[in-house]
């Protein structure tokens, strides 16, 4: 009987974790079964919650639309450049904070906190008269400045966090035998950063391969710098929206970033663990 307690406890919390997991798979199930579908069956008064018939005709329409191959393009370009911006940057910034003793260090990291609490959003309009009277709207480097901006406190602070976590006996027992402190950090340190690497190129991955507002906002007269998000939305039209193929394009549009997610997700938890053990 005392062993069946704790397992008799854990019912409703494993229960309660189900349901919370069917709950958010519901949507991303419904959009790839909407995807395969015929258009008959998807507006119908009697929705089906399985498919009676497959097809890939959405499919094909969703490739074959003016633009798919450029606009994966652009966000590939995009979302790659800003993830390897901001670890760049934050690979230093992190550094600098979590190693060394310097005036306004707190402060920086109060900066850092207040920039990631920001809503980007109500940075729009801003942003938006600077890249017009810098003669930056319709480029892609635009976007990619933003997305790097948008990803790095977030970077800096797990970097930061990891980097405490690190011994620094380790690279001072490298600089003893040779190295400098910037080849004892990239002989000893870079290879145990890797899991919060992981962690914040994934976070950076999903948030710039996702961000619409701004793409959709800076982007206005030159079409062909449009990135995947709003290149979704050109299934809609005066007749209506093709209800299929914008299912089947958020389908392959979702492809990359559970891709990622899987070859990086052992790297991940352990990555954000380690960057909140110290602070």
């Amino acid at each position: 009987m005392t062993l069946l307690r704790p397992r008799v406890r854990r019912i409703p919390l494993n229960a309660a974790a189900v349901l919370t997991v069917l709950v958010c798979l519901f949507p991303v199930y419904w959009m790839v079964s909407t995807a395969f579908k015929p258009s008959q069956d998807i507006q119908t008064a009697d929705p089906k919650l399985f498919p009676h018939t497959w097809t890939l005709e959405h499919f094909r329409t969703a490739v074959q639309a003016d633009g798919f191959e450029l606009f994966w393009r652009n966000s590939i370009l995009v979302t790659l450049s800003a993830i390897l911006l901001a670890l760049l940057v934050a690979i230093g910034s992190a550094y600098a904070v979590a190693r060394m003793r310097w005036k306004g260090r707190r402060q920086f990291m109060l900066m850092v906190f207040i920039a990631q609490m920001a809503p980007w959003e109500s940075l729009i309009i801003p942003i938006y008269i600077i890249s017009r009277d810098t003669d930056m709207l319709d480029r892609l480097p635009t976007l990619t400045l933003i997305y790097f901006m948008v990803t790095l406190p977030f970077s800096i602070v797990v970097l930061r966090g990891f980097i405490a976590t690190i011994p620094p006996e380790l690279e001072e027992a490298a600089q003893v035998d040779g190295c400098t402190r910037t080849g004892a950090f990239r002989r000893v340190a870079l290879p145990l950063l890797a899991p919060g690497l992981m962690a914040t190129s994934l976070f950076g991955f999903i948030t710039a391969w996702n961000e619409f507002a701004y793409a959709n906002f800076l982007i206005i007269k030159h079409q062909d710098s449009r990135t995947l998000p709003v290149w979704l939305s050109s299934f809609q039209n005066t007749f209506g929206t093709d209800w299929g193929a914008t299912m089947a394009a958020s389908t392959l549009f979702a492809l990359p970033a559970l891709v990622v997610f899987l070859l990086l997700q052992r790297h991940v938890t352990s990555g954000f663990a380690a960057g909140a053990v110290k602070g």
